[in-house]
């Protein structure tokens, strides 16, 4: 039998665990062991849309990642 290997760092894997995570920054940086800036970082790299409460709270610093990626 052979492991399949899952990169977390997949835009479909991301997603999907954000999904999982109930769309909720926080606990899909707890996941990943990594600070919330890093986890905003991966989802504007990815495209990955906030949900309503995240945007909320982290919406003004996902957009500036956004913004400093796109220049």
């Amino acid at each position: 039998m052979t492991s399949i290997t899952v990169d977390p760092l997949n835009p479909r894997v991301l997603t999907r665990n954000y999904d999982y995570a109930q769309k909720n920054v926080r606990v899909l940086a707890m996941w990943y062991g990594c600070d919330i800036e890093r986890m905003l970082e991966l989802l504007a790299a990815n495209d990955i849309e906030l949900s309503r409460n995240d945007r909320i709270q982290f919406g003004a610093e996902y957009r500036s990642i956004q913004r400093k990626r796109s220049v």
